[in-house]
């Protein structure tokens, strides 16, 4: 491993850079969201880092302000065949899209609500909390794990669709998507922060779509189903590409899950670890 950090700054007048939150590639061109949001790119494999100032620039920019984790570009989502098209999730601030390279960039958050606002501003142009953002395979399929919900946009983030009933919460941090079923996805609720942010009833469920979130299943056998007070973190869940597809989550109380039928049973792979804050499935060979 080399360090590669050149370029990663706001400069000297700027705030510091405190985390690199995420990491996504697109042919060429490699994409860092950091904390305080913003979006840098790397065009030679990650050794140096340019400023995407269209997103900083944006007009909203002076108003964001940050959910319970920060400030944070947590979600970075490259269009599969269009290099000009970028959609990012930041909090507590909602989605953006990008068409022309980062050069502009537009809210999507149309249909998202916000429920930690008045009754009259649930639904505005910005600040909604987007805990995660994922493209579905196909090129306008985008979901999202909200602060407030589940969401499905059909027509890359322009609208979206509340999918949330039928799931026991609205809250929840991580979502996964099959690799080829667009209308596959897997979210793990957790309970709201009058309760505290660990799974309903301390009942540990993945709960799964196979109709775009229209119904939910949920999925626990092989899954502990008392005393499970634990979280599951925004990038804690992976999805690979087997055939069938695997599917796995780590907690913060340090096991690690995973599944050989896209997510029907589970079984624990590891106990004891330290908090899981990511996990990265691939199908190797």
């Amino acid at each position: 491993w080399t360090h590669s950090s050149a370029g990663l700054t706001y400069g000297d007048d700027g705030p510091k850079i405190e985390t690199v939150w995420a990491i996504a590639r697109r042919n060429g061109t490699v994409y860092a969201g950091v904390e305080p949001a913003g979006l840098f790119r790397s065009d030679d494999g990650g050794a140096n880092w340019s400023h995407v100032e269209g997103l900083t620039n944006h007009p909203t920019r002076k108003d964001w302000q940050p959910g319970g984790g920060g400030l944070c570009l947590h979600s970075i989502v490259p269009h599969p065949t269009d290099d000009n098209r970028v959609w990012v999730g930041i909090s507590s601030v909602g989605s953006f899209e990008t068409r022309d390279g980062g050069k502009t960039w537009e809210t999507r958050n149309r249909g998202v609500r916000a429920d930690f606002m008045p009754p009259d501003q649930q639904f505005p142009e910005f600040g909604q909390c987007v805990h995660k953002l994922l493209l579905a395979d196909g090129r306008e399929r985008l979901y999202q794990q909200n602060h407030s919900g589940v969401f499905r946009s059909a027509d890359g983030g322009r609208q979206w669709e509340d999918i949330t009933p039928g799931l026991p919460s609205t809250f929840g941090f991580p979502m996964g998507v099959h690799p080829t079923r667009p209308d596959t996805v897997w979210t793990i609720p957790l309970n709201g922060a009058d309760r505290g942010r660990f799974m309903p009833d301390a009942k540990s469920a993945v709960w799964r779509s196979d109709d775009a979130g229209k119904t939910w299943e949920r999925c626990s056998e092989g899954l502990p189903q008392s005393n499970a007070y634990q979280t599951v973190l925004r990038d804690a869940m992976g999805v690979e590409a087997n055939d069938p597809v695997g599917v796995y989550f780590g907690t913060t109380g340090g096991e690690l899950y995973g599944s050989s039928d896209e997510g029907r049973t589970w079984r624990e792979i590891a106990a004891h670890l330290p908090p899981v804050w990511s996990v990265e499935a691939a199908v190797v060979g």
